[in-house]
């Protein structure tokens, strides 16, 4: 409610993974189910395979969200599966959600380098993203899932991309702050065309499988930067930062986003 409140039109509500392996996701249903959406607001939810759609579709999700690696180990630490066995997989979730007219986004995690493989091959980026869209993925979110990213490397990658022919209104940048390059990051990415970015209040966020990842860029700290370049985004930055205060106090620890810290001390 919070988010809306601010303006958020995408909210990521919760996942459909393994309670097992994931404990903190159990609720996924209750969470769903007790949702009080608000019109013209989209809450998508992930989904790892057929069984956890299964649980989104009884659970009344309208938007899920697939999500696979370019990195070939962290897709083994994460899914269990090898990259290609992972996007294989996906074929018929993504053709079932589609069925059920659901809008799907597509994530991919590692694109710059991961701790176990080293740096990600652009063309094995461009590759995996174009087999996402040609199933049916309505929108791919490129993750520098441990954040070592810098400007020079994401602009090589989209400029990959480009090259692959893959329409810039299809991607979107997931960027975690882990060496402070993430708001960089996301000013190039803003410059060369890329128009939507997954961003966590206060900059929460992280990865039990990617340790060593900080959390993701905060909204308020790429709003802020928005509003100072005359970008409209709908979004208000003081209510992203009540919004972080609150949550601060929830979790009894600071959050790392520094907009909403300068904007509460005041």
């Amino acid at each position: 409610t919070r988010l809306a409140e601010a303006g958020h039109t995408v909210i990521e509500a919760t996942s459909f993974v393994n309670p097992k392996a994931v404990p903190q996701l159990a609720d996924a249903e209750e969470l769903l189910r007790a949702l009080k959406r608000r019109p013209g607001v989209r809450y998508p939810v992930l989904v790892p395979n057929e069984k956890g759609l299964d649980r989104a579709l009884a659970a009344g999700a309208e938007d899920i969200a697939v999500f696979a690696s370019a990195s070939e180990s962290y897709s083994r630490k994460n899914l269990n599966r090898s990259r290609d066995e992972a996007i294989d997989g996906y074929r018929e979730v993504v053709s079932r959600a589609k069925d059920a007219r659901l809008r799907v986004r597509g994530y991919l995690s590692m694109v710059i380098a991961d701790p176990w493989d080293g740096p990600t091959k652009p063309d094995v980026v461009v590759e995996c993203a174009k087999r996402l869209l040609a199933m049916g993925c309505d929108e791919l979110s490129l993750g520098d899932t441990s954040g070592v990213g810098t400007p020079g490397e994401v602009r090589t990658l989209l400029n990959a991309l480009t090259d692959a022919a893959i329409a810039k209104d299809k991607i979107a940048l997931h960027l975690h702050d882990t060496y402070g390059q993430a708001l960089a990051n996301a000013y190039l990415a803003i410059e060369m065309g890329i128009t939507t970015f997954d961003a966590s209040v206060g900059g929460i966020g992280g990865s039990p499988f990617a340790k060593m990842a900080a959390g993701n860029l905060a909204t308020e700290d790429l709003v802020w930067m928005c509003d100072g370049l005359g970008i409209e985004t709908g979004l208000h930055v003081e209510r992203l930062a009540a919004t972080s205060a609150w949550m601060s106090q929830q979790l009894g620890r600071e959050l790392p986003g520094r907009v909403a810290r300068a904007l509460n001390a005041g």
